[in-house]
């Protein structure tokens, strides 16, 4: 059986089409993927990801914990409030799961992990606390609404009270704050700007409604795809995963080699970066017809790899993917078709920004 948000209804009411998602019951479109899509690029859309995890860390200990967990530096983050994007690696560098954790006080972090990895991620999170002075708790009392698109932080601020639409207006991107009983973070998955807004459990429908009347377009897991990958933005389980380093997925800006933090996986990956053979992420463009999809096996000067994510891009009107291949000049790229070989161009990625192509795409 699997498992359900508290939106599961509220979909189902509205006509959502239902998917297998991880273990979750979740809405793949409301009818049109492709529109969906074009809601966010061009005005705004909201999307039911409290299948997500969230876990709150409280303790003396909690920076040293995550300052060996993750594989940037939470050193980085001073002010209440602000997030940090990090992969949580294993011992080979490999990528256990990638990660949001926000900084409210130097005893409490609170970390939003994927949900396909629940599982997993809260099993080595544990391991890796013992010794550690923290507690570390689920919050399953939470929901959580991406409300994205050009207009979607000012819809949402509309339905906020005076002072907490201040707060939550001032905010810079990759910062969080508590609003009316919300815990609103700038923060997204589409390339687009917005909300990502965790709501108690007993608030979560009426506030998904009252979105809805300002004009927020519900969306499925089909657009939020198309949307992160037109935005370059890897998928966990696709783009990468415990076999593939940080390196290897177009992450290495999210390492962060500090002296004297010896953080799980560091070894390995400075291995790997004095070897100089990581495998590397690119971004492929077809401006002939057809679809590149997962799987695919593309033809680099550096050698053979295949397509990691890949798709019809609604804003390109083209097809468009990120594949891994072998280091080295890429040069001319094909890909295998039902036995055809198609011609690619390697593009540097995002594909598309603030709703627009990028130069070359």
């Amino acid at each position: 059986m699997n498992q359900k948000t508290i939106y599961n209804q509220t979909h189902r009411d509205a006509g959502a089409k239902m998917v297998d998602f991880g273990g979750w019951d979740m809405p793949i479109h409301y009818g049109s993927q492709i529109e969906e899509h074009h809601a966010v690029r061009r005005d705004a859309g909201m999307f039911d990801v409290s299948h997500m995890t969230v876990v709150d860390l409280h303790g003396d200990g909690v920076r040293d914990y995550l300052r060996r967990l993750l594989a940037n530096s939470i050193d980085k983050l001073k002010v209440s409030g602000k997030a940090l994007y990090s992969c949580m690696l294993n011992e080979s560098g490999g990528v256990i799961d990638d990660l949001i954790v926000y900084y409210l006080d130097d005893r409490f972090y609170r970390v939003v992990v994927n949900a396909s990895t629940r599982d997993k991620d809260l099993a080595w999170m544990a391991k890796q606390a013992e010794g550690f002075a923290l507690t570390l708790t689920e919050r399953t009392d939470l929901a959580m609404v991406a409300v994205q698109g050009p207009n979607a932080r000012a819809k949402t601020l509309a339905l906020l009270t005076p002072d907490a639409a201040e707060r939550a207006g001032a905010l810079g991107k990759f910062a969080a704050c508590e609003a009316d009983g919300l815990f609103v973070a700038r923060t997204g998955y589409t390339g687009e700007d917005g909300f990502e807004i965790m709501v108690p459990e007993n608030q979560a429908v009426a506030f998904w409604n009252r979105l809805a009347d300002a004009g927020v377009r519900p969306c499925g897991l089909g657009a939020r795809d198309t949307l992160r990958l037109e935005a370059g933005m890897a998928l966990y389980g696709q783009d990468m995963d415990e076999t593939v380093t940080p390196y290897e997925a177009g992450l290495a800006w999210t390492v962060t080699l500090d002296e004297g933090r010896g953080f799980i996986g560091r070894d390995a990956l400075e291995a790997q970066a004095a070897a100089g053979d990581a495998r590397q992420m690119i971004g492929l463009v077809m401006d002939e017809k057809g679809v590149l999809r997962h799987g695919q096996t593309v033809f680099a000067a550096s050698g053979q790899g295949e397509i990691l994510s890949g798709t019809f891009s609604p804003t390109l009107g083209k097809s468009i993917a990120l594949a891994r291949v072998p280091a080295g000049d890429v040069g001319a790229v094909e890909v295998d078709i039902r036995g055809k070989r198609l011609p690619l161009r390697a593009v540097k990625y995002p594909f598309v920004r603030d709703g627009k192509p990028q130069s070359g795409v």
